[in-house]
């Protein structure tokens, strides 16, 4: 039989060990997955459903390009044809170098359960902020 106090501290030797290291890399952020209902982090076995996502704001530089293609007229607002509308022949589209700003990322739009997360434990580990969807750069 296995000597229960040998794994126990083997445990908190390991538990500590990880807190250690948190302590000394500043941001205690951990891999964890997306629940739909909450975040499970992978250091903690219970899921967390009080999370928060992290909301990015950008501002966006669009360089200079072009676009071949056709233009069908008249349409309504909603971009439908109007009376059959008629295409155009092949036409090249210019547009010129911008920035807009105060440009909202949406990413956690795309997050769905199961997928992998990078979140950050806050109020003592009661609630996370999901920083960002981690994905294998293999595939």
């Amino acid at each position: 039989m296995a000597d229960p106090y040998k794994s126990l501290v083997s445990t908190l030797e390991s538990r500590f060990s990880g807190i250690a290291a948190q302590m000394l890399s500043g941001v205690p952020s951990e891999l964890g997955t997306f629940t739909g209902s909450g975040v499970k982090l992978d250091s903690f076995k219970y899921e967390i459903p009080d999370y928060y996502m992290a909301e990015w704001m950008a501002e966006l530089e669009i360089p200079a390009f072009a676009l071949i293609g056709t233009m069908i007229a008249p349409v309504d607002e909603a971009g439908n044809p109007i009376g059959g509308g008629n295409p155009s022949q092949q036409t090249r589209f210019d547009f010129n170098e911008t920035k807009i700003g105060e440009v909202r990322l949406n990413w956690s739009a795309g997050i769905k359960p199961g997928d992998r997360v990078l979140a950050v434990p806050v109020n003592g580990g009661k609630d996370a902020v999901i920083v960002c969807k981690v994905v294998n750069s293999n595939g």
